[in-house]
C-alpha cells in the first residue's frame, strides 16, 4: 500500500497576503481558492512539478510556526536565482561539512547536501535542497 503525502497545512495570519507571496514570489500554482461562508476558505497551491500541495489556513495563534519544509530542486543555484528574481529574501547557499554548516554548495555537489532557506511573510520556514535525480551525483 502506498502512503502519499499530498497536502501540508501552512498557518498564516492573512490568507490573501500569503496567497500573493506563494504565487507571485515563490512561483507556486493556484489549485483552489474556495470559500463557504465567512469562516471557511480553502486556498491550495502546488510548487511546480510537485505531487504535494500546501493549503493556507488562517491561524492567528500560530502563523509562522511551520519550519523545515523542504523543496527539492536539481540546480540549487538556478533555484536561488529564480527566487531572488521574484524578490524573495533567500539565504546564501550552504552545505554541511566536517565542521557543521559551511558557506557555499557542497564541493562535490553531492545530492542532499546543498541548501538555502527562505520564509513566507509570516515566517514559515522553507529549505531548498539540491538533489540530482539523473544519477550524476549520489
Amino acid at each position: 500500500m502506498d502512503w502519499t503525502l499530498e497536502l501540508v497545512v501552512v498557518p498564516v495570519s492573512d490568507v490573501d497576503r500569503a496567497k500573493t507571496f506563494y504565487i507571485d514570489n515563490a512561483g507556486f500554482n493556484l489549485d483552489v481558492d474556495h470559500s463557504a461562508g465567512d469562516d471557511f476558505r480553502v486556498v491550495q497551491l502546488t510548487p511546480p512539478g510537485s505531487d504535494c500541495s500546501i493549503s493556507l489556513m488562517r491561524n492567528i495563534a500560530a502563523p509562522g510556526s511551520l519550519q523545515g519544509l523542504h523543496l527539492v530542486v536539481s540546480d540549487i543555484d538556478a533555484a536561488r536565482a529564480e527566487l531572488l528574481g521574484r524578490e524573495v529574501a533567500a539565504s546564501d547557499v550552504f552545505h554541511f561539512g566536517p565542521n557543521g554548516q559551511t558557506p557555499g554548495p557542497d564541493p562535490q555537489r553531492a545530492s542532499y547536501n546543498s541548501f538555502f532557506s527562505f520564509s513566507d511573510p509570516d515566517g514559515n520556514g522553507w529549505l531548498v535542497q539540491e538533489v540530482k535525480r539523473d544519477g550524476s551525483s549520489a
